[in-house]
């Protein structure tokens, strides 16, 4: 298309891009068809989106520049591409801050809150990124005063606490020093239930077993064919077009995906799970879906 588009681009601090020499004030065109990421003139009609490509530095150059040919545009992004551009006007970087940032007294990028040096923060004074507390030095926390990451609570400096002043991880209580805690005041990480009974496992041991990776590998959207020939009268009405295509693709719950992959288990492996502290086939079966003995049993 050929219209006149408003946008921003961002520049080497000599201004140049791409190894293409730009100038304030002047109009640049080329003799070809736009096409994003591959030729032509680019910018972003967003000021923060141009950081994608560029870093948040404050000796590169900012412009707000004008599309004046064809533009070519992605999808997913603001980025636009033209064959012909001119560069209207230097923007400093004060004023870039208030065109990122919705927040005020705000140095980092795409800032709702206010006086954030982090980036993408909605919360206020925060020196790191993607919090919607405040006071926050990491990252990603709803909490307050958190210098850790992923944290829902206060003043913790380890991560993924949910609970206030932990200096472990993946707490949900108060002032504990070491890590998944759901109780309060710990120095020693707690035993863990396995199948409803007591064990001598910490979190972490469940955590770094062989059997808690093998369980991670249980697909999920499974699919297998049909065909017709096996098909019940439900499911030929729900499925007319079996009569086309001879079939139809059924996608199994995830029970009838973890039985299919248990099955396929080797011995070794299925004997990793079962040697779990406390193993219950019963337990694991309601939790799972998983009946141990099935593949045993339809071989007797």
């Amino acid at each position: 298309m050929s219209e006149s588009i408003k946008g921003y681009k961002v520049f080497n601090p000599d201004w140049t891009c791409r190894n293409f020499q730009y100038e304030v004030g002047k109009t640049f065109e080329e003799d070809v068809t736009p096409k994003c990421c591959d030729r032509g003139f680019h910018f972003c009609t967003k000021a923060s989106d141009c950081f994608s490509y560029y870093g948040f530095n404050p000796e590169n150059k900012v412009a707000e520049v004008l599309a004046l040919g064809t533009v070519d545009t992605e999808s997913d992004d603001t980025k636009c591409c033209t064959n012909k551009i001119q560069i209207v006007r230097e923007i400093s970087w004060q004023e870039l801050l208030t065109i990122v940032n919705t927040g005020k007294g705000c140095t980092g990028l795409c800032n709702t809150g206010n006086r954030n040096t982090g980036n993408r923060n909605t919360g206020d004074c925060n020196t790191g990124n993607w919090n919607t507390g405040d006071w926050n030095t990491g990252d990603w926390n709803t909490g307050n005063r958190n210098t850790g990451d992923w944290n829902t609570g206060n003043r913790n400096t380890g991560d993924c606490n949910t609970g206030n002043r932990n200096t472990g991880n993946r707490n949900t209580g108060d002032w504990n020093l070491s890590s998944f805690n759901t109780g309060c005041f710990m120095t020693e990480e707690q035993k863990i239930m396995l199948f409803d009974k007591p064990t001598d496992w910490t979190y972490r041991d469940w955590i770094n077993s062989d059997a808690r990776y093998a369980l991670t590998n249980i697909p999920k959207n499974v699919v297998e064919w049909v065909s017709s020939y096996d098909m019940t009268d439900e499911e030929k009405e729900k499925y007319p077009t079996y009569e086309t295509t001879g079939g139809y693709l059924k996608v199994l719950d995830e029970s009838e995906s973890a039985q299919i992959w248990w099955d396929g288990l080797t011995d070794g492996s299925k004997d990793i799970i079962k040697s779990l502290p406390n193993f219950d086939a019963e337990i694991f079966r309601k939790c799972t879906g998983i009946k141990v003995e099935s593949e045993d049993k339809s071989n007797e």
